[in-house]
C-alpha cells in the first residue's frame, strides 16, 4: 500500500506574535502580559514584575524583531515550501489598553501587510486571536478574566479583525492551550493564559481559574458566532495543550487518578466542541463551589458557538499516582506537579 500526503494538506509552523515580533512599543502598541515577563535562567526563575522596570531583562521587547523583518523570513519559509504559518494577532497592536472603543489603524496595517505577504509566496495564514497576550492595562484594571467586561472587550476584538481580515484569512483559533491553567499552582501559567496575578499560596486561586476560564469560554463561544456571521467560510477552532496523562501503574487506584486528571485538563475542549459543561465538571464545580457567576444566556451561546475544528500541541506525556495518605494526585513526570 502506498500513502501520500494530501495535495491541500497544509504542512507549516507555529509561532506566537510576543514571540517573535519584538517591537512591543512601535507604532502604538500598548504592553502586554508577556511585556512585563522577564527571562529565565537555570536556577534563576522568571519574574512576572508590576509593570515594565528599567533595571530587568524581557525577551518579548526585541524578540527576532520580525515586525520590521518579516518579508525576508516568510520568504525563507516559503523556499521551505511551507503552506500554513501559525501566528497570533497581539491584542495590544489593535487594541493598546484593551477597552478602547475604537481600534490603532497601524496596528491593523500591520497585519495587512503581513498576511498580503503570507499570500504572495501561497502560505495559509492560521491565526490565534489570544496567545498569552492579554493587554496589561486588563490585568490591572480588571484583574484579568476574573472580570466579566472582558469578554465584551474581547469580542470588539475579534469583530474588528473578523472584518478586517475576512478575504486575508480563513482559519482561526480563539485561545491558546486554554487547558493549562488547570495546573493553578503554576503562576505563570494562571497569568499567561487568563491574567490571573496571584500569589502561589492565595486561597482563591482555584476559584478563580474556573471562573476566569468560564468567562474565556462564553468570550470564544460569542466570537465564533459573530466570525461566522461575517464570513460563513471562516474556520474556528480552539487549542488545546495535549498531555497524555497515564496511571503509573496497573493498580486501580492509579487507573482511577489518571482518568480523574484526564477529566480534570480535558473537559475545555468538551465545552467548545460539544457547547456544554460534561457532567462530572458540573458535578465537581458544584460541590466544591468553584464557580459562582454562570447564566443562562451563558449555556445558550456556548450551545450555539461550538468550534469547527480542534488544534492541539503535543510536547510529553506524563503518569500519574495516587497516594494512599492523600485523596489527591500527583503527576510523575519531567517535574512534580500538584493538580488539585
Amino acid at each position: 500500500m502506498k500513502f501520500s500526503i494530501p495535495k491541500d494538506f497544509l504542512w507549516g509552523g507555529a509561532v506566537a506574535a510576543h514571540q517573535l515580533e519584538g517591537a512591543w512599543q512601535a507604532d502604538g502598541k500598548g504592553p502586554s502580559i508577556a511585556d512585563v515577563m522577564t527571562a529565565g535562567e537555570n536556577g534563576v526563575p522568571r519574574q512576572i514584575t508590576k509593570g515594565v522596570q528599567a533595571d530587568k531583562y524581557y525577551p518579548n521587547h526585541e524578540a527576532i524583531d520580525f515586525y520590521h523583518h518579516y518579508p525576508e523570513d516568510l520568504k525563507l519559509f516559503g523556499e521551505m515550501g511551507f503552506k500554513c504559518f501559525r501566528t497570533s494577532i497581539a491584542w495590544t497592536r489593535i487594541f493598546p489598553q484593551g477597552d478602547e472603543a475604537e481600534p490603532n489603524e497601524a496596528g491593523l496595517h500591520f497585519y495587512d501587510k503581513l498576511f498580503a505577504e503570507c499570500h504572495k509566496y501561497g502560505i495559509e495564514p492560521v491565526i490565534t486571536l489570544s496567545h498569552f497576550e492579554i493587554p496589561y492595562h486588563l490585568v490591572e484594571k480588571y484583574g484579568g478574566w476574573r472580570d466579566r467586561k472582558l469578554i465584551d472587550f474581547f469580542v470588539r476584538f475579534a469583530t474588528v479583525v473578523f472584518k478586517r481580515y475576512r478575504h486575508q484569512v480563513k482559519y482561526w483559533l480563539t485561545f491558546n492551550e486554554i487547558n493549562n491553567q488547570t495546573d493553578y499552582t503554576e503562576r505563570f501559567l494562571m497569568a499567561t493564559d487568563s491574567g490571573l496575578v496571584l500569589d502561589e499560596d492565595d486561597p482563591q486561586r482555584e476559584a478563580l481559574m474556573y471562573q476566569a476560564a468560564h468567562y474565556e469560554l462564553v468570550a470564544s463561544a460569542l466570537a465564533v458566532k459573530v466570525g461566522h456571521q461575517i464570513n460563513p467560510g471562516f474556520e474556528i477552532g480552539c487549542m488545546i495543550n495535549m498531555t497524555p496523562l497515564y496511571p503509573a501503574s496497573s493498580k486501580p487506584t492509579d487507573i482511577f487518578q489518571a482518568q480523574k486528571a484526564m477529566q480534570r485538563r480535558y473537559w475545555f475542549a468538551d465545552v467548545q466542541t460539544l457547547g456544554t459543561y460534561p457532567r462530572h465538571m458540573e458535578a465537581f464545580l458544584a460541590a466544591n463551589n468553584l464557580r459562582t457567576d454562570i447564566t443562562a444566556e451563558d449555556r445558550s451561546i456556548l450551545h450555539e458557538g461550538t468550534v469547527d475544528y480542534i488544534g492541539f500541541s503535543y510536547y510529553n506525556s506524563m503518569t500519574v499516582a495516587a497516594q494512599a495518605n492523600n485523596p489527591e494526585f500527583h503527576f510523575v513526570g519531567p517535574e512534580a506537579i500538584d493538580d488539585r
